[in-house]
C-alpha cells in the first residue's frame, strides 16, 4: 500500500464496502504483522504496565497500532477508530475500525505462538469485517457478515471454517482466558476447577482473539471468558459467528457484556447453563 495514497470512500450501504473493508484490513493487518514480527527479538526492551503488574504493552504494540491507524485513515480518512494503546477518533462516514495491535503480548513476549492483529470494521454500529492473523504462524481468518469464515494458511488455499459438532458437553473441549487483576484470577480458577469435571478438557491460549478463531476452526468446541474489551473481540466473534456457532452472553445479556460465550451449537445451550450456575455460586 502506498503511504499517503487515498481511495474513495463509500457509504455505508454501498454494495462494494464489505469488499473494500476485508480487502483494507487484510492488507493493513499484513503491514503490521511485518512491524510486529520483526520486533520480537527486543521486545522485552521496552516494557511498561497498563491495569496491574501483569497486563503488559510493548513499543511495539504502540509501534503497531500507529502504523495500522495511519494505513487505515490514509485509505478512508472519514472513518473512525478505537484502538487497545489509546487510539480514538471520531469518524463522519458511519464506519467505525476496532484494532488490537498485539493481542497476546505476553504470547508475544514470551515466544509464544500466539499473538495477533486484529482489525475489525464496524458499520453503522454492528461488526461487518473481522481479520485476525496470528503473526507467528501466518494463518489468516477472516469474516465478513453473511459471507462466511475463512482460514488461509502460508502455502495453503483458502478454506471455509464450519465449527465442531461435540457429541456432549462432557466431550466438549473448552478454550478460556483469564483477567489481570489477582482477585479476579482467584474467582476465575474457581470456576475453572468446577468446570473442569463436566467437560473434556480446558485450554488456555492467552489470545482471546485466536481462542474465537479456533472455535470457529474446530480446534476446540467452545469458548468463554469474562470481561472482554471491543478489540479482543469484534474481529474474532464474527469468525465465530460466520463460522456457525453460537455467540452469546450469559442470563439472556449480550456477548461479552461480561461474559463472552463461543459455542458449537450442540452444546451451547447446555455450556450457558452451566457457566451461569457455576458463576452464580461465587
Amino acid at each position: 500500500m502506498t503511504s499517503g495514497a487515498t481511495t474513495p470512500t463509500p457509504g455505508p450501504d454501498s454494495p462494494d464496502l464489505s469488499t473494500e473493508l476485508l480487502e483494507l484490513a487484510r492488507a493493513t493487518a499484513e503491514e503490521a504483522a511485518a512491524l510486529v514480527g520483526a520486533g520480537r527479538s527486543t521486545a522485552a526492551e521496552q516494557v511498561d504496565t497498563k491495569s496491574s503488574p501483569v497486563d503488559v504493552v510493548t513499543a511495539v504494540d504502540t509501534a503497531s497500532e500507529a502504523l495500522i491507524v495511519r494505513r487505515l485513515l490514509e485509505a478512508r480518512p472519514g472513518d473512525g477508530v478505537l484502538g487497545e494503546e489509546g487510539a480514538a477518533h471520531e469518524g463522519t462516514s458511519g464506519v467505525r475500525w476496532v484494532v488490537d495491535p498485539i493481542d497476546g503480548t505476553v504470547n508475544f513476549l514470551y515466544g509464544l505462538p500466539a499473538y495477533a492483529i486484529s482489525i475489525a470494521a464496524q458499520v453503522e454500529g454492528r461488526t461487518e469485517v473481522g481479520v485476525v492473523l496470528n503473526v507467528a504462524t501466518g494463518e489468516q481468518f477472516t469474516a465478513v457478515r453473511g459471507r462466511g469464515a475463512w482460514l488461509t494458511a502460508p502455502g495453503a488455499a483458502a478454506t471455509q471454517l464450519h465449527g465442531s459438532a461435540p457429541a456432549s458437553l462432557e466431550q466438549t473441549l473448552v478454550a478460556t482466558g483469564f483477567g489481570y487483576r489477582a482477585e479476579q484470577r482467584r474467582l476465575q480458577g474457581a470456576v475453572v476447577a468446577q468446570l473442569l469435571p463436566e467437560v473434556r478438557d480446558i485450554r488456555r491460549v492467552g489470545c482471546a482473539s485466536l481462542d474465537l478463531c479456533a472455535a470457529a476452526a474446530g480446534r476446540v468446541d467452545a469458548y468463554y471468558e469474562l470481561d472482554l474489551k471491543p478489540w479482543d473481540h469484534a474481529a474474532g466473534a464474527l469468525v465465530a459467528e460466520e463460522a456457525g456457532l453460537v455467540v452469546t452472553g450469559t442470563a439472556g445479556r449480550p456477548f461479552a457484556e461480561p461474559m463472552a460465550v463461543a459455542a458449537a451449537p450442540q452444546v451451547a445451550g447446555a455450556l450457558v447453563e452451566l457457566l451461569e450456575r457455576l458463576h452464580a455460586d461465587r
